[in-house]
């Protein structure tokens, strides 16, 4: 999870930065998954006020120009864990990790292939950027949900 994290803060930082071009990436190692395909396809064109942008990684999403959220379908799927609080957008259970804030990382539980989205907060909230992709990333197969949920996101 550390190492992710690690990738993840400096993805973050770099992107946040803001380009106009297409969006670099390092797709997320299970990528290949057809749920990332999915998760694609059913991408909205925006998120909250943030349109789609081209990016170069297969499953990889960007929005904003700076980039203001990140999705990242096809990263490890998180086992359980009391360190990281649960959040429900739509019927769809994230892991939420604020340690990098503004910079928040959610990653979806109970859900495969998982898909990890890198959220701004001073930019957008988070639950409206989160109920923006849930019909995208609730097509992925449901294989569990978390036991306790927080009420705000």
């Amino acid at each position: 999870m550390r190492k992710s994290l690690a990738l993840v803060v400096v993805l973050a930082a770099t992107l946040l930065a803001g380009c106009t071009q297409t969006v670099p990436f390092e797709p997320a190692e299970n990528a290949i998954d057809p749920g990332c395909a999915e998760v694609v396809a059913h991408a909205p064109d925006s998120v909250g006020d943030f349109e789609k942008r081209e990016t170069d990684a297969q499953g990889v999403l960007a929005y904003g120009d700076p980039v203001t959220v990140i999705v990242r379908c096809g990263v490890d799927e998180p086992g359980p864990t009391a360190e990281l609080h649960c959040v429900s957008a739509d019927d769809v259970h994230w892991l939420r990790d604020d340690t990098d804030a503004p910079n928040y990382v959610f990653t979806t539980y109970g859900r495969s292939p998982a898909t990890e989205v890198i959220i701004n907060r001073d930019r957008i909230a988070p639950g409206l950027a989160l109920q923006d992709l849930a019909s995208a990333v609730g097509g992925t197969e449901k294989v569990g949900q978390c036991t306790s949920i927080e009420d705000s996101i």
